[in-house]
This record gives structure tokens, C-alpha cells and sequence, in this order.
């Protein structure tokens, strides 16, 4: 058994309310990315914005820096990240993670054997890099199994309509559910991802 369904398997023991959910979700990818610079610059132009969004902007910015690393990003500078269309605290985020790395301050593959709140503070030390994109990045990149990101808008949506509200949950209330879900919330975010895509007809999940 794969570690999506291992993961449904357990849910639908722990909280009776996802049954209906995950029947009905179709499918629940995995969307693991390979940890490094790369893939976490791919979440930080996610941030706030649509996942076309996202996906317009990453494709112009790795083909004028390329191979998209954070020595190629410092030796660039701002010029390829406003032709790539970043907004300029994106230009800031990425240039402050570029310099972390390349000087050694942040080791993104360190961050796959870290504990997760010790991984969590190692990236959210970076400026620019928030909860939201460093939770995003320890799930999908650096492979933590019991991560949720509550600040996810999707997710907070997605979690109303489990619980039958017309309104979606404040991040605190979704963190707060999301701990009934241990350890298996990163296949919770999973599902309730795949739940949104249901309910709106679009993709959200900030990895592809």
C-alpha cells in the first residue's frame, strides 16, 4: 500500500466526517518534488497568487535563469526576476533565500532528516519566508508526512465545507482539526486539496 492510501485508510478510521470526502475526491496525488533551491523558488512564487498564476511566472523565471540555482539567482540579480514577473517582496524572498544557501545558512536537503519544528525554523528564519511556504515546502520537497499548512487558502475552504459551513475555517481552527488527523496530515492536506478541485472545478494544491 502506497503512503496516499495507507494514509485515507487511516483518516477514514480517525474522523468518520472524511468517508464521504474521500469518496468522492477521485484522485489524491502524492506530489512529491525533489528538495533544493529550485523547487522551494517554485513555492515561494506561489505564494498568494493563483496556481496559473504560478505556473506563467516559474516558467518564464527558470528560462532566463537557468539551471534555476540560488548562485545563478545572486549572479543575475533583480533584473531576471522583474522580467519574469515577481512581485518585489518575491524579489526580495528569493534573493535572501538565494544568499542563505549559497553562503550555507540553509541547507535544503539537511531539512529532509530535521525534526520538523526544527526544519520549520531553519526556513522561516529566511526573510520572506513565511509558515505558509515553509510547511508547503517540508511537505512536498523535504518529504515530512505529518505536515499541514493551515494558512492555505484552499485548504481553509475546503475544511468549511467538510464541516458544513458556508464560510471557510480561520487558520487556527483548521490547525487546530488538522492535529485530530496526526500523524497522517499531510495526506489530510492531500485530500482536502483534491476536496477544493471538487468543489471549484481548479486545481489549488501549489505543487504540480
Amino acid at each position: 500500500m502506497d503512503e496516499v492510501a495507507e494514509g485515507l485508510a487511516a483518516l477514514r478510521t480517525i474522523d468518520a466526517r472524511l468517508k464521504p470526502v474521500i469518496a468522492g475526491a477521485g484522485d489524491v496525488p502524492l506530489r512529491r518534488t525533489a528538495p533544493g533551491f529550485a523547487s522551494l523558488a517554485s513555492i515561494i512564487v506561489s505564494q498568494q497568487v493563483s496556481r496559473a498564476s504560478a505556473d506563467a511566472i516559474f516558467g518564464r523565471l527558470v528560462k532566463l535563469v537557468d539551471p534555476l540555482e540560488a548562485e545563478n539567482v545572486l549572479a543575475g540579480g533583480a533584473g531576471p526576476l522583474v522580467e519574469a514577473g515577481l512581485s518585489r517582496p518575491k524579489q526580495a524572498a528569493l534573493m535572501a533565500t538565494a544568499e542563505a544557501v549559497a553562503g550555507g545558512a540553509l541547507d535544503l536537503f539537511g531539512l529532509c532528516d530535521m525534526p520538523p519544528k526544527d526544519a520549520l525554523g531553519q526556513l522561516t528564519a529566511v526573510h520572506g519566508i513565511g509558515e505558509w511556504t515553509a510547511e508547503v515546502y517540508l511537505l512536498f520537497a523535504a518529504g515530512h508526512a505529518d505536515i499541514f499548512p493551515a494558512k492555505d487558502l484552499a485548504l481553509q475552504v475546503a475544511a468549511g465545507d467538510i464541516l458544513g459551513r458556508t464560510e471557510r475555517l480561520d487558520d487556527r481552527a483548521l490547525r487546530a482539526l488538522s492535529e485530530s488527523w496526526a500523524p497522517w496530515r499531510g495526506v489530510a492536506a492531500r485530500l482536502l486539496w483534491a476536496h477544493y478541485r471538487v468543489l471549484k472545478g481548479r486545481e489549488a494544491a501549489p505543487v504540480a
